[in-house]
C-alpha cells in the first residue's frame, strides 16, 4: 500500500508514501522530504529503507498548502519549493512528522523503534524533531540540514543524532557545519567531498561515492540506535 493518508493531531489529513519490508521490520523510518516535495527521489529513498529492512513512510508536508506538490530539480522548482517550505510555520511539519512517527510506533513496538531521516529542508526538520519531539523517536538523521545553524540555535537533541554534510556545500557551509558541531557535541557528524544534495541522483551535485558511504553509515546508525534493530 504505497499511497496512504494520515491524520495529524490538529485534524489535518495528509498523504504519504509507504514502503513495507519483507518480514518483520528492524524499526521504522520517517523519511523527511526536501523542498521539492514527496517526489520520485523521496519515494525511492523510502523504498530503499524498506529494502534495508525498515518500515518507511514519507509524509507530504506541503499538503497543508499545496496537495501533491512534486517539484523539478531546476531553478523554478527550487524557487517554488523555497516559497512552500520557508513560509510554512515549523510547527505544522513537526506536527505532521509527529503523527507519522506515532503511526509507525504503533506498528513497531514503540517510539524507541522509530527514526526520522531528512534531506536539506527535511534534514533541518529531522534535527528539530530530535530536540522538540524527541519522546516520539529513538534516533534522527539529518542530511545537509538547510538553515539548521540559523534556525535551531536553542535546540538540543535528546536522542542520538547523525549529521551528513557536504564539505563543498554553498548552502550548508563548512562554517555552518562547524557551528552545529560546537552546538551539538554529542551528535555524530561526517563531512564528505561533495556539494548540497549529494545523495540525490537527480541533482547536479550527486556524488555516488559519498552517497553510498553516507547510506552505509545511516543504516548502521539506525540498526544500532533503534531497539527494533538490536
Amino acid at each position: 500500500m504505497p499511497a496512504i493518508e494520515l491524520t495529524a493531531e490538529d485534524g489535518h489529513v495528509l498523504s504519504a508514501h509507504r514502503s513495507d519490508p519483507d518480514g518483520s521490520p528492524a524499526g521504522a523510518v520517517v523519511v523527511v522530504q526536501e523542498i521539492f516535495g514527496v517526489n520520485d527521489h523521496i519515494r525511492s529513498v523510502t523504498d530503499r529503507f524498506a529494502d534495508a529492512g525498515f518500515l518507511a513512510v514519507a509524509p507530504a508536508l506541503f499538503d497543508r498548502v499545496q496537495r501533491g506538490a512534486e517539484l523539478a530539480y531546476d531553478a523554478d522548482g527550487a524557487e517554488a519549493g523555497k516559497d512552500l517550505a520557508w513560509n510554512l510555520p515549523m510547527d505544522h511539519p513537526l506536527t505532521d512528522l509527529t503523527a507519522t512517527a506515532g503511526l509507525l510506533a504503533q506498528e513497531v513496538g514503540g517510539a524507541a523503534n522509530v527514526a526520522t531521516v531528512g534531506f536539506g529542508y527535511g534534514g533541518m526538520l529531522s534535527a528539530a524533531m530530535a530536540s522538540r519531539r524527541a519522546r516520539h523517536l529513538g534516533a534522527a538523521v539529518a542530511y545537509y540540514p538547510s538553515m539548521a545553524a540559523q534556525l535551531l540555535v536553542k535546540d538540543q537533541p535528546h536522542i542520538p543524532l547523525l549529521i551528513h554534510l557536504g564539505a563543498l556545500d554553498p548552502r550548508v557551509t563548512p562554517a555552518d557545519g562547524a557551528a552545529l558541531a560546537t552546538r551539538w557535541p554529542e551528535a555524530e557528524l561526517h563531512a564528505y567531498p561533495a556539494g548540497h544534495g549529494f545523495t540525490c541522483e537527480l541533482r547536479g551535485d550527486h556524488h555516488p561515492e559519498a552517497s553510498a558511504l553516507a547510506w552505509e553509515r545511516t543504516v548502521a546508525f539506525l540498526r544500532a540506535g533503534l531497539q527494533g534493530g538490536e
